[in-house]
């Protein structure tokens, strides 16, 4: 195995990592608050590492417009949602529906970019489908006690949430697309997309109702942090490491195999193995992103 390979599949385990770190705090603060903080803190380190690469030089006022837009919806917007069914359905089940924003990219840049969808893109967009409803539906063990697994409010709310997180993900990466593929540089496109969700959270939590009603405590603020960084900033920079050493399709599903990492962390974590259907729910998802990525 090469060393992009390895830096892809640690991208999916950080991506997974910080998932669970994240569960905590957004129990207790809300998806709002936890998210206005994890975004402060990336904001910080990210524009310390563009001041020390000096990526600032790429960016035109018309980057600057269409990554903005990309953070707005793909950030403020879909992350927003993505916490937000996390703190109802669990970390398992947000991971694996999570994966369909690959389904939902391949069907919006055939309808947008006017990319071409072959037979194994829509083989994969089923097997996607597939794996998604056979961990969803039926991969909770009758053995799973462990909260992590229980349901906040309707099922399919959740799932609904969670989808629209997916689509706000896809359609934040389309706009950012042509940006990225005019040669911005990576570290300044995340700062400027950063910066627009933190403007944004910052904004609105001045406002009485999306104030926390938790008190902020030491460790909250540790985890919500500690999140951003696994996630945003060691998640993105072993991505960026894999696509300039490897093939892009290689390193997309590579990167994609968090439903799979996340279900040898809950183990560790909750003490419950996780059921035969939730492994293989998650495997086919996998296998559905590998022929999507690499048709």
């Amino acid at each position: 195995m090469d060393i992009s390979s390895i830096a892809a599949l640690a991208t999916a385990f950080f991506w997974a990592f910080s998932g669970l770190l994240a569960v905590y705090p957004v129990q207790q603060l809300g998806s709002f608050t936890f998210n206005r903080i994890r975004m402060q803190a990336n904001f910080v380190i990210l524009c310390l590492l563009m001041l020390a690469i000096g990526g600032w030089r790429t960016l035109s006022s018309e980057h600057i417009i269409a990554l903005a837009l990309s953070g707005f919806i793909g950030i403020l917007l879909g992350d927003s949602l993505l916490y937000t069914s996390l703190r109802r359905i669990g970390p398992r089940r947000n991971s694996i529906l999570f994966a369909a924003h690959a389904p939902i990219t391949a069907v919006l840049s055939f309808l947008v970019l006017d990319e071409r969808l072959s037979l194994i893109a829509i083989g994969g967009i089923v097997l996607v489908l597939i794996g998604v409803i056979l961990a969803i539906v039926f991969g909770h063990g009758a053995r799973q006690k462990h909260q992590w697994e229980s349901v906040n409010g309707p099922l399919i709310v959740g799932v609904a949430i969670a989808l629209i997180a997916a689509l706000c993900q896809s359609v934040g990466a389309l706009i950012a697309k042509p940006v990225m593929a005019a040669g911005v540089d990576p570290i300044a496109a995340s700062v400027v997309r950063v910066s627009t969700a933190v403007l944004f959270f910052t904004l609105l939590g001045l406002l009485p109702k999306l104030r926390s009603p938790a008190r902020i405590t030491p460790r909250l603020f540790l985890q919500s942090t500690a999140s951003g960084v696994c996630g945003m900033v060691i998640g993105m920079t072993t991505l960026l490491f894999a696509l300039a050493h490897g093939k892009t399709g290689l390193v997309a599903t590579l990167s994609s195999t968090t439903p799979i990492m996340i279900l040898p962390l809950l183990w560790l974590r909750t003490r419950e193995r996780p059921s035969l259907t939730a492994w293989v729910g998650a495997a086919i998802a996998i296998a559905g992103i590998a022929l999507i990525f690499n048709r």
